[in-house]
């Protein structure tokens, strides 16, 4: 008896310190719990847009080449000028070709002569026709030879302008305004007829091209107010890196069948170039508006993606639940909700992926 007296105050403090032990405990887990900012999910009347690959062409752009065979006596231009149409570029070596055009300008010369000759014979022939001293068929017979004399000088005409365009073609001119390419031969260089020598590009506007599904063809179609011969749409423009283009579009249909590999057609979208940013043969993506009505939305840092699949942590008291959702497009630093969190949905707005499912935290509400 005496020693069951003696370990009742034994028992009473180890139920004390117990208890102490387990007050002590919860608070500690009170008081240590995350801090995490938390947001409703937000609606927002937008627009969002539709991407697709692009290809930048310019509007005009074409090869220079060589007309003719000659050594290249002169470059005028560096590479990446600005020219104007009709400026000099390059020029070949002409001796030739004036010798070959002094030649065909006195055939034409010696051909008038001939026909001259002939006029003048035919007046006195026929004088003497007049008075009988030759027959009229001298006369005829002169005339055959005018309609020779003059089928000459044609002939001689035709060579002359010819020698005379190939004259004219030893010096190589800008079709148009533009910036000249790389320049791919130096002075002294061998020309073929047909040697390529550098590219110009009329960079003012461009044509954007891209291809869209025959469902997404079909939708377009499907719009009362729509007309294949005035479809016009606003579009904008997504730079390589990423970028958006400062100014507007317009795109259009510019083909009349689907392309049979693929299923699908072009559409050409114009952009003005003042700046000359754009250049031919880059690419980019093309932004087609889809009109929208209001959009659940939630800020990309609330998301944690894993495996293709999206996630937010949403609040449930004070502990936070791990709840997958449908992810829509992007709308600037948002993703549109599609399905899976109500529109009263509160969510942990940043540093998910310290989280874990069903931990405790403090939540702290922020202002959308």
């Amino acid at each position: 008896m005496k020693n069951r007296f003696l370990m009742l105050p034994l028992v009473g403090s180890a139920i004390f310190f117990a208890a102490c032990t387990a007050n002590s405990n919860e608070q500690q887990t009170t008081t240590t719990s995350k801090v995490v900012p938390v947001t409703h999910l937000i609606q927002k009347d937008t627009v969002i847009f539709k991407e697709y690959i692009a290809d930048i062409q310019s509007q005009r752009n074409v090869e220079l080449r060589s007309r003719l065979t000659g050594f290249l006596n002169k470059i005028y231009v560096d590479e990446g000028a600005y020219v104007r149409k009709g400026q000099v570029l390059f020029s070949l070596t002409d001796e030739e070709y004036k010798a070959d055009h002094a030649q065909a300008q006195a055939a034409v010369n010696s051909a008038m002569a001939e026909v001259k000759k002939v006029e003048l014979e035919m007046e006195r022939t026929q004088k003497l026709v007049d008075k009988n001293i030759v027959s009229r068929s001298e006369y005829e017979l002169l005339r055959v030879q005018l309609k020779a004399a003059h089928a000459k000088v044609k002939e001689a005409e035709a060579i002359l302008h010819q020698a005379k365009t190939k004259l004219a073609h030893t010096q190589i001119r800008a079709p148009f305004d533009g910036r000249i390419d790389r320049i791919l031969l130096r002075e002294g260089s061998l020309l073929e007829e047909g040697s390529l020598l550098t590219s110009i590009s009329d960079q003012q506007l461009v044509n954007v091209y891209f291809d869209i599904s025959e469902t997404e063809y079909l939708e377009i179609a499907s719009d009362p107010s729509f007309n294949r011969n005035h479809f016009k749409k606003e579009v904008q423009l997504i730079l390589a890196n990423g970028t958006l283009y400062p100014h507007k579009g317009t795109a259009e249909i510019v083909e009349s069948e689907f392309e049979s590999s693929t299923g699908s057609i072009s559409l050409r979208a114009k952009f003005p170039n003042p700046d000359g940013l754009l250049k031919h043969g880059a690419t980019g993506r093309i932004g087609v508006p889809t009109q929208t009505g209001n959009l659940l939305l939630v800020h990309q840092k609330s998301v944690l993606e894993i495996q293709d699949k999206a996630y937010v942590y949403t609040l449930k008291g004070d502990t936070v639940q791990m709840t997958p959702f449908k992810n829509g497009r992007r709308v600037g630093h948002y993703y549109v909700v599609e399905d899976g969190l109500a529109e009263n949905t509160k969510v942990v707005y940043e540093g998910v992926q310290s989280l874990r499912d069903g931990m405790r935290v403090q939540p702290k509400l922020m202002n959308n």
